[in-house]
């Protein structure tokens, strides 16, 4: 007799999260609900979170998070933290076991073979812990590889987990979220010829692209601002695992894309409501160049703004040099911090034409 089950099944979440040092991996982690931590490399110190940091070898870490799928009291979610220094801890293991001076030393990829299979053992493991009704976090670091394409002339940067290459495809198939955590910057061409860096906002992404690797099977967005609410929906608190019986739609999150976080700030002074002042009779504006987005074009005409009103605006903030043009701006800078961000941009354009000397 067949058993079939219909709609979205309630079960716990198992993410990993992975970046770069000093990108606030663990921060975040330690948002999630009631979070126990399993410290292998001393990155918690100065978080305020329950933590278990001692432990004797690999099997000691196996065996703790075994305890922890028996006792569901201890915590809501499990955070491994991290991946990488657990590895190091499963290398050590076997070296000492089968008494080599490392996994180069078994012969034909015998070590890495025994490396894979004790890092599924940890997966098995934090898979009871799921079962017993809890989220499992991973925290993991990144490393960029070159990565060239058979049909294509270069390379570009890959960000991968920083694992071997047998473990890093173990926990990259195995979450439900995997998420890249990394700065954003900006690009952009000085009057003297050279290139400026500028912005430097967190973001987490949960789409795979071709610069990263990144996943997540809730109907995220891509590119989140690194705020824990993007991903609160998802894990939440011991409330959030979804009952059978609601609708399978994608849950909404405010995107990055939307409203970039590195545009939130865009005025000095709080956001208010654009107010228009009045439009030319034709209904046009002058100075509006060729090229500009209709969306960004009818808040331009209907907001009587110049392209030089938002140049100087632009730039007054530090992303752009003045003499840039609208057109040359990236499309995702225009789409977010101009129309998205209208009415903080607005604000900023007529503090700068009351600074303006006549």
């Amino acid at each position: 007799m067949l058993s079939i089950k219909s709609g979205r099944l309630s079960k716990p979440v198992k993410a990993v999260i992975y970046g770069l040092e000093g990108t606030g991996k663990s921060t975040l982690a330690a948002q999630t609900p009631n979070p126990l931590f399993l410290d292998t490399e001393g990155g918690t110190t100065y978080l305020d979170v329950n933590r278990i940091d001692q432990f004797t070898g690999w099997e000691g870490l196996l065996n703790t998070i075994e305890e922890v799928a028996r006792d569901p009291s201890c915590c809501t979610t499990l955070v491994i933290d991290t991946a990488d220094w657990a590895e190091q801890m499963a290398i050590k293991h076997i070296c000492e076991k089968y008494k080599q001076t490392g996994l180069e030393s078994f012969g034909f990829g015998k070590g890495y073979t025994y490396l894979a299979e004790e890092f599924a053992r940890m997966l098995r493991a934090c898979e009871n812990v799921l079962a017993s009704g809890r989220n499992v976090v991973i925290v993991a670091h990144a490393r960029v590889r070159k990565q060239e394409l058979p049909e294509e002339m270069g390379a570009f940067d890959h960000w991968e987990l920083k694992l071997s290459r047998q473990c890093a495809p173990l926990l990259a198939e195995w979450p439900d979220l995997l998420l890249f955590v990394s700065y954003k910057t900006f690009v952009s061409g000085t009057e003297s010829g050279s290139k400026k860096a500028s912005g430097g906002k967190r973001v987490m992404y949960a789409t795979h692209h071709p610069c990263w690797d990144a996943k997540n099977r809730f109907g995220l967005p891509g590119e989140m601002p690194f705020d824990y609410a993007g991903i609160a929906p998802v894990i939440g608190d011991e409330k959030n695992i979804r009952s059978i019986t609601e609708p399978n739609e994608p849950i909404v999150v405010n995107s990055a894309e939307e409203t970039p976080d590195k545009c939130k700030d865009v005025s000095d002074a709080p956001a208010q409501a654009a107010v228009s002042e009045p439009a030319k009779p034709d209904g046009t504006v002058p100075d509006i160049p060729a090229g500009i987005p209709q969306a960004l074009r009818d808040l331009m005409q209907a907001n009587n703004v110049t392209a030089t009103d938002i140049q100087t605006a632009v730039s007054a903030k530090g992303y752009f040099p003045l003499g840039m043009e609208i057109t040359d701006y990236p499309a995702d800078f225009v789409n977010g911090c101009l129309i998205g961000a209208w009415d903080q941009l607005y604000q900023v354009i007529l503090k700068e034409r009351k600074d303006i000397p006549f």
